[in-house]
């Protein structure tokens, strides 16, 4: 990709990070007609993980006009997901979830993925700087950004309104100290791409594949278009100090430890040395103030296991932009209301299902039998991402009906 050597001293939007959020938000806010830049740490293509998308992102590419471009790569289509425990097996198919939400998603590495979505903002002459560091900022009536680039020049710029996408770089919630404590417990994870997966027949060849080893320690595999596969394990830290030091090995001996995936993975070729995420989780004060907001993952990350990270960064730029828009043509808007409080019911929403599979509550509904289609569609369509249709009773009291679902399951079982 080519960078322009400098920055211009001043644009109407600033955007921190070229991941999945910062380029949806860009995309939607030249196409507002703003003067939009965005500033990046890394080169693109770089390695990211969270590869599993959800049919809701497909709505949001279509809003920035992107969905084309992300079509044209040819990533593997995921049409939902299955859960493995020992013997017991439970399918979510998208196309039987409530309500009218996309049927589909797709799996995507993550470099080729966020790498097509840049180039698709550049072409509409977007510009995006490349190993540039935002150091300082102010925020307030004269929003400003320094920014340092990879040989140490920096570069003041200033702007009308700044977007932090940086992800789990949380740029803003660092430099204005607005990261607070998850209530999400300290997990691991450990990842790696692989080939040799031996994948099953038919339309599950393509799903998100999770083998259940206790409530808290569980696998991944997601496989790709091109024969690679993503496989992770997830588990308390604590859990992985019984086994083998060396990445390798210990990735090795997880996957031996299940027979479903050993039975799938267990030849499997390492593409490169098992990479570990520790702590993962994070949460910002508040994903809003005067000139600025937060999207993505620097707003909040619950956890990797129901594939919400994407979902809700696409969510969140799609919902920010055109506040910042009608903010910037002098319209009031109560960033509160319009985004602050829908954007904490989404998560919350996800929270609920996070927590209930941590907890195994979540575990019980759905190796439960016989099963009950009518709320496994109402549930499916949460774990799509249409986490905001209030039309679905499981997601507008999704704690509250979760928790008597359960209570009907331990009933009948006793």
């Amino acid at each position: 990709m080519a960078e322009e050597p400098t920055p211009a001293s001043h644009y109407d939007v600033a955007v921190i990070g070229a991941g999945p959020a910062g380029t949806v938000s860009a995309a939607l806010l030249e196409a507002a007609g703003l003067g939009v830049a965005l500033f990046e740490r890394s080169h693109f293509p770089r390695f990211s993980i969270g590869e599993s998308l959800l049919p809701v992102c497909l709505d949001v590419l279509r809003e920035a006009k992107l969905f084309d471009r992300i079509e044209a790569q040819g990533f593997q289509v995921k049409t939902g997901a299955v859960f493995l425990r020992g013997g017991e097996r439970c399918e979510f198919d998208f196309a039987k979830q409530f309500g009218d939400g996309e049927t589909w998603a797709w799996q995507v590495p993550r470099a080729e993925f966020d790498h097509a979505l840049a180039e698709g903002v550049m072409e509409r002459g977007v510009p995006i700087f490349f190993g540039r560091s935002v150091c300082e900022v102010e925020v307030g009536d004269s929003p400003r950004l320094v920014v340092e680039a990879e040989d140490g020049r920096r570069d003041e710029v200033s702007a009308r309104f700044i977007v932090d996408a940086s992800g789990f770089g949380r740029t803003l919630p660092r430099l204005l100290d607005l990261e607070e404590p998850s209530d999400q417990p300290v997990r691991q994870a450990m990842y790696t791409h692989v080939r040799g997966d031996r994948r099953p027949e038919g339309p599950n060849g393509g799903r998100i594949f999770v083998v259940i080893q206790r409530n808290d320690v569980w696998i991944w595999i997601i496989p790709f278009s091109d024969g690679r596969t993503s496989v992770g394990v997830v588990a308390p830290p604590e859990w992985f100090a019984t086994l083998p030091k060396d990445p390798s090995a210990c990735l090795r001996a997880v996957l031996a430890l299940d027979p479903a995936s050993r039975e799938r993975l267990g030849e499997t070729e390492f593409l490169f040395e098992p990479r570990s995420t520790i702590g993962y989780s994070a949460v910002a004060r508040q994903n809003f103030g005067e000139g600025y907001c937060l999207v993505g993952n620097a707003t909040e990350f619950l956890d990797p296991v129901l594939s919400s990270g994407v979902a809700l960064a696409l969510c969140s730029a799609s919902r920010a932009s055109p506040l910042i828009a009608r903010q910037l043509s002098g319209e009031a808007v109560d960033w509160k209301t319009e985004y602050g409080e829908p954007m904490e019911r989404g998560v919350d929403t996800f929270r609920t299902y996070v927590n209930a599979w941590y907890d195994g509550s979540f575990h019980e509904v759905c190796f439960a039998r016989p099963e009950n289609e009518q709320f496994k569609a109402m549930i499916c369509a949460a774990l799509a991402g249409y986490v905001w249709n209030l039309d679905n009773p499981f997601v507008r009291q999704h704690s509250r009906k979760l928790k008597q679902l359960v209570r009907i399951i331990r009933s009948a079982g006793s």
